[in-house]
């Protein structure tokens, strides 16, 4: 790796990244600071999904109406989060302040060690990052929003008000919410990671699109199973809201991988 046309040793490259990961730090740690200040803002935007006027479930009721389906329409319902631990409100303060310092500053983060790597990178292979990198982080945070105005409030929905016993009442722990809205963003990101994915497997040639035409059928069944396991919901439109997005990127895929294999041949 050069820098201003001078050779950097093994110790100038632990001076840089070390002061990349510094100024990371510093990034995360303001965005951070922010949201830990806007505290009401902040728990405004993460709590939202729990209450029965959040924006999806009013898409919902409108479009209720327009299908003339009133069952679509979920209702009002309420839920109450408590906090059993003495600390727990102030940590729990401190916990999603710091995720939401991370995805703000998520841009940031992958930009300095994209920078910090690049170098080192041929003039293709740094084209073919760019493109790979940006389209993994779209696709991850298009996953986390498809989790946070879709999925997890039909997630929470069902789970809070399922009982199986009207002698039973559900009283849900804020820390049990937070995890569960983390745990699913999470996974919804990396659900909408297939393209890449595929487009990694086509390249290095394991993973071809005949095979994947082939295996169209298993493919939507799991598709099927993952958004069952993902939302424990009991309706079908739950599910198939659910299925759908994962089916439409598995298609993508296969389009992806159609022209690696074109490009390959050539």
């Amino acid at each position: 790796m050069e820098q201003d046309n001078k050779v950097m040793t093994f110790w100038d490259h632990l001076d840089e990244l070390r002061s990349v990961l510094f100024r990371i730090v510093v990034v995360v740690a303001v965005f951070t600071v922010m949201g830990f200040c806007f505290k009401d803002q902040l728990f405004a935007v993460v709590l939202a999904p729990k209450e029965s006027d959040f924006i999806f479930y009013r898409l919902l009721c409108r479009l209720s109406v327009v299908l003339h389906m009133p069952g679509l329409c979920p209702g009002e319902f309420s839920s109450t989060l408590i906090n059993t631990q003495l600390a727990g409100q102030f940590m729990m303060h401190a916990m999603v302040s710091v995720y939401a310092g991370l995805i703000v500053a998520s841009p940031y983060i992958i930009y300095k060690l994209f920078h910090f790597i690049s170098p080192a990178l041929y003039e293709n292979e740094r084209k073919y990052s760019v493109r790979v990198i940006t389209s993994g982080y779209l696709l991850f945070i298009t996953g986390v929003l498809v989790n946070y105005f879709i999925i997890f409030p039909l997630t929470f929905r069902f789970l809070a008000l399922y009982q199986v016993s009207s002698d039973v009442q559900n009283t849900i722990m804020l820390s049990s919410y937070i995890d569960t809205l983390m745990l699913l963003s999470l996974l919804m990101g990396i659900v909408f990671e297939i393209p890449v994915v595929c487009w990694f497997l086509g390249k290095i040639g394991i993973l071809h699109s005949s095979f994947m035409r082939q295996y169209r059928r298993h493919a939507y069944v799991v598709a099927l199973i993952v958004a069952a396991v993902i939302t424990p919901t009991s309706d079908v439109f739950t599910l198939l809201l659910v299925s759908v997005p994962i089916i439409v990127l598995y298609e993508a895929s296969i389009l992806i991988v159609k022209k690696v294999d074109k490009n390959v041949d050539d």
